[in-house]
């Protein structure tokens, strides 16, 4: 008996490890959430250093992406880094769909000032727009890789090797992530020396701190889920 369209895509569903399923929902989350949250750059206490806060939510996206490598294979890994685009894309589609929608007239008289936040923090140029795809892409990509050949032909490997290659594979590809984007952003129209190192240093600084107890209980979290049967 062949089955109904909306039998199969339940089937489908029920097929997907469910944590899987709960990761993939929130790594598109992220990629947006990562650009909103960049407008700001908070300081890293005890230390000087300023980082922007996107990359909070960029170490959920390493973390996800790692745990996918390690529980569900690096091709889907690398599926689901390549999927990202499309929240990004959409999200950057109705933000200027939205920029260019005329105000409320109540915003423009009353809350004048909300309404000019508003476009000056969203209404970002177009090298900054372009240099966030391209470092997340590349970063993302690269941070799958390295994580998934320091795991070599082993297939599982303890907490410490596990906590160990994410680190690293975070460290790497966050400084690279803040090359490519500190450069295609802003080279040209400031010395971006010293902004340059400081992202970098703060970003693996976080890689190395955060990241291995992150991806640890990432991939508990996802073995937890996958063991309960969802309804």
């Amino acid at each position: 008996m062949t089955e109904s369209p909306a039998n199969e895509t339940r089937l489908a569903a029920a097929a997907m490890p469910l944590g899987l399923f709960v990761y993939i929902l929130l790594y598109g989350g992220m990629t947006v959430l990562a650009g909103v949250l960049a407008f700001k750059q908070v300081q890293l206490w005890p230390t000087d250093l300023a980082v922007e806060s996107g990359i909070f939510a960029f170490l959920l996206l390493v973390v996800i992406s790692s745990t996918i490598a390690q529980l569900y294979g690096e091709k889907l890994a690398n599926r689901i880094v390549w999927f990202g685009f499309v929240p990004l894309l959409i999200s950057g589609l109705l933000m200027q769909l939205v920029l260019n929608l005329p105000a409320s007239p109540e915003m423009i008289g009353g809350r004048a000032d909300d309404l000019a936040a508003f476009e000056r923090v969203h209404a970002t140029i177009w090298r900054v727009w372009a240099a966030g795809p391209a470092a997340y892409i590349v970063s993302l990509l690269l941070n799958v890789w390295i994580f998934s050949r320091l795991r070599g032909n082993a297939e599982g490997g303890g907490a410490f090797s596990l906590m160990a290659r994410g680190a690293v594979a975070s460290a790497l590809s966050q400084a690279i992530d803040s090359v490519i984007f500190i450069t295609l952003a802003f080279y040209g129209q400031f010395p971006i020396t010293n902004l340059l190192i400081g992202q970098v240093i703060a970003k693996v600084a976080l890689s190395i701190v955060l990241v291995p107890f992150l991806i640890t209980g990432g991939v508990a979290l996802a073995k937890w889920l996958d063991s309960r049967k969802r309804a």
